[in-house]
């Protein structure tokens, strides 16, 4: 286990209307605002996107994932965090997506569209030196302390 001690740093109210890119978005906000290191917490709706469930095989490396899609209003809660891989911001957020009796939950990853409004809050922290890098046997960049 690795960690590091950081401040909380500003913080941001972002609201995504209806047909919003949420992904998209959360990467120009990054950009924007020169957000390195974030956790941010979201609530509202999805109508699209695409996302994972897990690999298919846990022995296999670089694990293929299993993916599934969302293409229809799921009200949505999720947590996640923002740093950067290279030049780019780059967001990990799990989600759970629930409508009716139904819910799923998966990495939010491609796609995505807002149902009506979607609440994001992100939280700056300062004093984390952390970045994403490409692991080749993992086959996507992971957090580096």
């Amino acid at each position: 286990m690795k960690y590091q001690v950081g401040q909380q740093g500003r913080v941001f109210m972002a609201l995504f209307e209806d047909n919003d890119n949420i992904l998209e978005g959360l990467q120009e906000i990054a950009k924007k605002e020169d957000l390195r290191a974030a956790v941010l917490f979201v609530l509202g709706g999805i109508k699209k996107g695409r996302f994972v469930v897990g690999p298919e095989n846990d022995k296999e490396r670089p694990p293929k994932p299993q993916w599934r899609e969302i293409d229809e209003s799921y009200e949505t809660v999720a947590t996640g965090t923002i740093f950067w891989h290279g030049d780019e911001p780059k967001v990990h957020m799990h989600c759970a997506f629930g409508k009716s009796d139904t819910v799923k939950m998966g990495c939010l990853r491609a796609d995505t569209k807002t149902f009506l409004v979607l609440e994001v809050v992100i939280i700056e922290m300062k004093g984390i030196n952390a970045v994403r890098e490409f692991d080749p046997a993992v086959g996507l960049p992971l957090l580096k302390l």
